[in-house]
């Protein structure tokens, strides 16, 4: 099995990521990259119904793993970069929030952008995209354009330090 990190979150920052989602809005929540699933596990812990979410997983193994470990959530096998063709076939309403442990920083700025500008097709307006990274710096421009970019404190017990960073889509105005 392949991973990003070298080793799955901690629940310290499993816990902050969690806190992003609100378990009582609407639509499913998507996980890009859940890997062994401590992040999965942490937004059923806070109270996301496991019916609610939709994992986006490359490793075929990984998948099987959290088949078996969380019952009611939907298993998707593929490229979470390419998010477009894993769920093009799916009718879903709008998504309340998609969490991304995926290494960003292993691909070019314009393919991490394209992920989170396709990702905010499927989202409900203003539903955050909740990326961890082990970087000190946004894995997106902060002076994107079309995304705004919050940071939150560094999860200095994660092993290794970890931030949190939350981007939503800006408003389209007509002028």
């Amino acid at each position: 099995m392949v991973m990003g990190a070298i080793a799955p979150s901690g629940n310290a920052l499993a816990t902050v990521v969690a806190k992003q989602v609100d378990p009582k809005s609407h639509g499913p929540v998507i996980e890009l990259g859940p890997g062994t699933g401590s992040m999965t596990d942490a937004l059923i812990k806070r109270g996301v119904d496991p019916k609610r979410l939709i994992l986006i997983e490359f490793n075929k193994a990984f998948c099987d793993a959290l088949e078996d470990r969380f019952k009611g959530a939907m298993i998707l096998h593929g490229d979470a970069y390419q998010i477009g063709n894993v769920l093009k076939n799916l009718h879903i309403n709008p998504v309340a929030a998609v969490v991304s442990g995926l290494p960003l920083y292993s691909r070019p700025q314009a393919e991490r952008i394209r992920l989170v500008s396709d990702a905010f097709r499927y989202m409900a307006p203003g539903a955050p995209f909740i990326q961890f990274t082990y970087a000190a710096t946004s894995p997106i421009p902060i002076d994107c354009p079309d995304i705004s970019a919050e940071g939150l404190p560094l999860v200095w017990l994660n092993l290794p330090p970890a931030r949190v960073w939350i981007y939503r889509e800006k408003s389209k105005r007509l002028i």
